[in-house]
């Protein structure tokens, strides 16, 4: 190419100076679509002095209703209303200062795509996988390494380091979370994490518009939701909206200086979640929880900024319209400001009536967890419009039921007594049951690397009421027995996901028989369960564990199931007549496992240490 004179360079600054300083601006969100049911659309602009302009858009069906300054002079808030006869297209907003266009940005609306307001949310019919993509698989090694980025090398042996998982590898692996039965996908934040540590994880957010590039790119994030789509799975956002991580791009320059908590003073969360029900929690206990930094990493964002409120509002539904989610998991939810939640929350689903958001409340007192489901009345007034709650609870009992020896008040008698807490929910068959995260002790560590314990426990979870979500890995019995506790090490590699990986979880070559049988069962399992509408809707019923069994009942008007967990180490044989009200004149079932069929005229045997699953006709 040749090379351009420098004069032709200066007449190129005189005649064109406002397309280059339209690349200067930021602005967020990058775009919207035509017909939403909120007309209302705030953007966010940053820039050299853009405080100081004057914006003017001419575009037939888009209007500026208000202009508003920030603290900052290189930010700006335009309130725009998009009438329903605006069309798709876009246009340009000019920015003046003195009578001269100092900026322009080129805006685009979309139209939007047929039935995306009707989007259908996960449910009870649904079991939900979820990932940690940097620990998954490796589907696109050319992202490796970002070289702009502060984290910029990969280690495998180091357990919080970056391993090099992306969209790809999910993507690639599609087919077999299809295959295993999955109907959902739920990874951890794939946005930017430009952290200098730790970065794997995600939820030290950076740029709340951009995928992180060791992930993949925008188009990899849309082809992973539109392939999911194809096979039948549908895909959770995993959302951060209490905290963000300190090398976001506004901290350099914050629009308000109330845009964080403490800005001045870090100080970290006391993490009393209570004080969102109680009714004697002080004051300066409340500030502390809701506006203490989760870690020294991660800012508080203060969403009583009504600015930030609408930018973190708008860029959930952003998300939801750009990929077609079908949920949202909100991290550390009862940390956010109450009333912001309920915006939140009414103003996604008042767009998208079907959608689901799930929020995550770490408290094992049902109590606790209760409060923030949709349709539970508070004597506090929240009145939020989230469907779910994770049931940690459940996941607490469920642990110690399986582990603990069986006494009058300790054994399985805990998860009998857990399940009679539902009457404390608005809705219990919402609730996410899970035996671990990302954030907790592989189910099969804290199982004590016991094979039949963990058959009962995944038995439970996908018979029970609720929505499951099962943690990757778990059907090949990931565990981290040599870390208790360690996060780095719960988040290990899926075997094969990896090329030069001995061991492959996706085609089962060179893992264990025991690891081939948990991954046989429960592939089985997840696809009985998706087409048992009695499972995903039925009514419960259980009778109190006697001698180290638990038996309880699934059942609506055309079908019933009976699980027995049997806890004891030898067979076990149970006389079917304490059961009369739910088997009452039928003389058999039939063993989902096996397709043997079982006379439930006058005894049942189950096997030591088993779970057993019988539809009965």
């Amino acid at each position: 190419m040749p090379a351009i004179p420098v004069a032709s360079i200066l007449l190129m600054l005189l005649f064109f100076p406002f397309s280059l300083r339209a690349q200067q601006l930021r602005v967020e969100p990058m775009n919207w679509w035509v017909g939403m049911k909120n007309p209302e659309l705030q953007l966010l602009v940053h820039g050299e002095d853009v405080g100081e302009t004057v914006p003017w858009v001419s575009y037939g069906g888009v209007t500026v209703r208000r202009v508003s300054k920030a603290e900052s002079k290189n930010y700006l808030f335009i309130d725009l209303l998009v009438a329903r006869t605006a069309k798709p297209g876009s246009f340009t907003i000019s920015f003046k200062k003195g009578g001269k266009t100092v900026y322009t940005y080129n805006y685009t609306l979309y139209q939007r795509k047929a039935g995306a307001g009707a989007v259908k949310g996960f449910n009870a019919s649904d079991v939900i996988y979820l990932v940690t993509p940097d620990r998954f698989a490796n589907g696109d090694e050319s992202n490796d390494v970002a070289p702009a980025m502060r984290e910029k090398k990969i280690d495998r042996k180091n357990d919080y380091g970056r391993h090099g998982g992306d969209i790809r590898g999910i993507i690639d692996q599609l087919d077999y979370i299809a295959g295993m039965g999955y109907t959902a996908i739920w990874p951890t934040p794939l946005l930017e994490n430009d952290m200098p540590q730790s970065s794997y994880h995600g939820y030290a957010i950076t740029d709340y518009y951009k995928v992180d590039p060791r992930f993949g790119t925008l188009a990899d994030y849309k082809e992973l939701a539109d392939k999911a789509r194809q096979k039948g799975i549908k895909l959770v956002f995993d959302g951060v909206v209490n905290h963000t991580g300190s090398h976001y791009w506004w901290m350099k320059d914050l629009p308000f200086r109330d845009w964080i908590n403490y800005a001045d003073s870090m100080q970290i969360t006391n993490h009393r979640r209570t004080v969102n029900q109680d009714p004697y929690a002080s004051a300066a206990d409340k500030e502390l929880m809701v506006k203490g930094w989760f870690v020294r990493s991660m800012p508080d964002l203060n969403q009583l900024n009504p600015f930030l409120s609408s930018f973190l509002i708008q860029n959930s539904i952003w998300w939801i319209e750009t990929l077609g989610l079908a949920g949202i998991r909100q991290d550390t939810y009862p940390y956010s400001q109450k009333k912001f939640l309920e915006k939140w929350t009414c103003q996604i689903v008042n767009e998208y009536p079907g959608f689901s958001i799930v929020g995550e409340e770490w408290s094992t007192n049902p109590l606790i967890a209760a409060y923030w489901q949709k349709g539970k009345p508070n004597t506090s007034g929240y009145n939020g419009c989230m469907k779910s709650t994770m049931d940690f609870p459940l996941q607490s009992v469920l642990v110690q039921a399986l582990t603990e020896p069986e006494t009058w008040d300790k054994g399985l008698v805990k998860l009998y007594e857990a399940l009679a807490n539902d009457f404390v929910y608005a809705d219990p068959k919402n609730l996410l049951v899970f035996g671990d995260n990302h954030d907790m002790d592989r189910l099969f560590t804290q199982l004590k690397n016991k094979t039949d314990l963990m058959q009962m426990a995944l038995t439970y979870l996908l018979t029970i009421r609720g929505i499951p979500q099962l943690y990757y890995g778990t059907e090949v019995l990931i565990e981290n027995t040599a870390k208790p506790g360690d996060h780095g090490l719960i988040r290990t590699d899926f075997p094969g996901g990896w090329k030069d990986d001995t061991a492959n979880g996706f085609t089962g070559a060179g893992l264990s028989a025991d690891q081939l049988r948990m991954q046989s069962f429960l592939k089985k399992l997840l696809n009985w369960r998706k087409s048992k509408k009695v499972i995903h809707d039925g009514n419960t019923l259980h009778f109190g564990p006697q001698k180290g069994v638990y038996v309880y009942f699934r059942y609506d008007k055309t079908d019933t199931v009976m699980v027995i967990l049997n806890k004891n180490a030898e067979e076990t044989t149970i006389n079917t007549s304490r059961f009369a009200e739910m088997i009452r004149d039928k003389r058999s079932g039939t063993d989902v496992l096996t397709g043997q069929t079982i006379s439930l005229e006058k005894a049942i045997t189950v096997a030591p240490m088993s779970a057993l699953i019988l539809e009965i006709k």
